[in-house]
């Protein structure tokens, strides 16, 4: 299944993707997409209503709503740095031993359409298209080999950053991570039975067009089930949060001269059977 959440922003409804062009309103299944819902086996659930109601549900054409993030903020947004080898060298850091954890704000989570908002005083605000797994049940000391049974689905995201914020400005990268629409999901959430294996996603992005980062899902120094794993070691995953999981070369940061986001600048990004996402950029007001 495909999961889409649409509408207002802070009223969208449940949804389902059915087709490139179409999704169907979720609302009578009566539940968001919310941690409550992936703890009571809200998937299964779902499938369910889904097979029941796919037919006299009502149908909408994608381009005519505002699709939000495709699931309700969750408790924790995790993220994982350096976690392409091409990328940590453009960035002039050590290849790392172990996974980088940081916390991102969820109050950055969007849409994946909807504006990005460069921060007051920003002068380099950057871009990073990563894949984002969502975690499907609590998780805590899982061994890699089950890590998967853990995890729900997988998500697109732009993982936007302020250099100067991030490693300018006294250390602990959140300050650059948190701001406001710096984390736009989706357009759906994909559950684990869409994308079995994803080592040979195709991850990109454009900058007004241009191709800035293009790679694999299989360039990752540490993949999937040893993220999982491995960050279940220091903290609980509730039902819902999610694991962004670290960005290909290409960023702004690494061109020479850096090349930094400014208003008006259109980025589109992607990865194979996760969608596309197309963001602008705007000046903070």
């Amino acid at each position: 299944m495909k999961l889409i959440r649409y509408g207002t922003a802070g009223k969208e409804k449940p949804g389902l993707q059915i087709d490139d062009n179409t999704g169907i309103d979720a609302s009578s299944f009566g539940e968001d997409y919310n941690e409550s819902f992936f703890a009571t086996d809200g998937l299964a659930r779902l499938e369910e209503w889904f097979s029941e109601n796919r037919q006299t549900a009502n149908r909408f054409d994608l381009s005519s709503v505002r699709l939000g993030p495709p699931i309700c903020r969750p408790s924790k947004m995790i993220c994982i740095g350096l976690n392409y080898r091409k990328h940590a060298i453009e960035a002039g850091l050590e290849i790392p031993k172990e996974p980088v954890i940081f916390l991102k704000s969820t109050s950055a989570i969007v849409g994946p359409n909807d504006n990005l908002t460069i921060p007051r005083n920003s002068q380099k605000t950057d871009y990073e298209v990563e894949l984002v797994i969502v975690i499907g049940k609590r998780a805590s000391y899982i061994d890699k080999e089950n890590a998967l049974n853990y995890v729900a689905g997988y998500m697109l995201h732009n993982d936007y950053s302020e250099r100067e914020f991030q490693l300018e400005r006294g250390g602990q990268w959140t300050k650059g991570k948190g701001c406001d629409t710096f984390a736009p999901l989706g357009p759906f959430l994909a559950t684990r039975d869409e994308l079995p294996n994803t080592e040979n996603l195709r991850i990109w992005q454009k900058v007004n067009g241009k191709l800035m980062q293009d790679g694999h899902i299989g360039d990752m120094i540490f993949d999937v089930p040893t993220i999982v794993s491995y960050v279940s070691q220091f903290m609980t995953m509730l039902p819902g949060d999610i694991i962004s999981t670290g960005t290909p070369h290409g960023g702004g940061i690494g061109l020479n001269p850096p090349v930094y986001i400014k208003p008006g600048d259109i980025m589109e990004l992607g990865i194979d059977g996760l969608g596309v996402s197309r963001q602008q950029a705007v000046a903070y007001s």
